[in-house]
């Protein structure tokens, strides 16, 4: 699962970074419209609160977030966007999965269809790729004890924790991340995220600097595009050449 941690801190940081300038929020707000049409109420609907955690944890204002979930609840007069997922394939082969919120079907696959072929990848069917993953709960955590952290997340029915650098990954169940991430901050171990995520069954291991560029660029060209909400991959980049690149 190391190529995921490796990605999912990366997504994190640039999220934080583009929330600078705006981005971020349009992003987090048609992920929390999508999210609201199963409930307006982040109590009782968990995929919500996770899209709501996302927007506080990078200061995206309340008004912002009232009104992405009045459109997802049908009561605002702008327009409700969809969930649709694209899957392709990077340079090297790598696997790769593109969530999406749109209101323009077309524009949107044209544009995610754009940079698969502009870095070296080609958009794919339905099904090619998704099997090649597991849905999974992830939490990251960044603790002043690593062990300790660890062995807590295991305790509280935790499947696998995974560490680079100073992050720790901890995987779950889907049903099993809401128990998880609060029996941690009851810990007092605040995570840093929590999400839905897919999960490689197996990582690609890329060690050639000119293919790490490109799917790296790849990458961050499908997550700058607007209707892109997450992007998930199987590659995995050793942090000795991540470090490089």
């Amino acid at each position: 699962m190391s190529g995921h941690s490796k990605w999912s801190t990366i997504r994190r940081k640039k999220g934080a970074a583009d929330a600078k300038r705006g981005q971020a929020f349009t992003k987090l707000g048609k992920a929390i419209t999508v999210a609201a049409k199963d409930g307006a109420d982040p109590t009782t609907n968990f995929k919500l609160r996770l899209a709501v955690d996302q927007a506080r944890a990078l200061n995206m204002p309340s008004a912002n977030i009232a009104k992405a979930i009045s459109r997802g609840e049908g009561t605002s007069d702008e327009g409700r966007p969809e969930e649709i997922i694209y899957e392709g394939y990077g340079p090297g082969g790598v696997a790769i999965i593109v969530e999406c919120a749109t209101d323009n079907k077309n524009r949107t696959y044209a544009d995610v269809r754009t940079q698969f072929s502009k870095h070296g990848g080609s958009i794919a069917e339905p099904g090619a790729v998704t099997y090649q993953f597991d849905q999974k709960g992830v939490i990251q955590l960044e603790p002043s004890d690593i062990e300790a952290a660890s062995l807590a997340a295991i305790d509280v029915g935790a499947e696998d924790v995974e560490v680079d650098g100073g992050v720790l990954s901890v995987y779950t169940a889907p049903q099993r991340l809401s128990s998880v991430q609060t029996q941690l901050q009851d810990q007092d171990l605040k995570p840093v995220s929590a999400e839905l995520s897919f999960v490689p069954k197996q990582s690609i291991l890329v060690q050639d600097p000119v293919q790490a560029t490109k799917i790296l660029k790849l990458m961050s060209g499908l997550e700058d595009l607007d209707d892109v909400t997450a992007t998930y991959s199987n590659f995995d980049i050793p942090s000795r050449l991540m470090e490089q690149i």
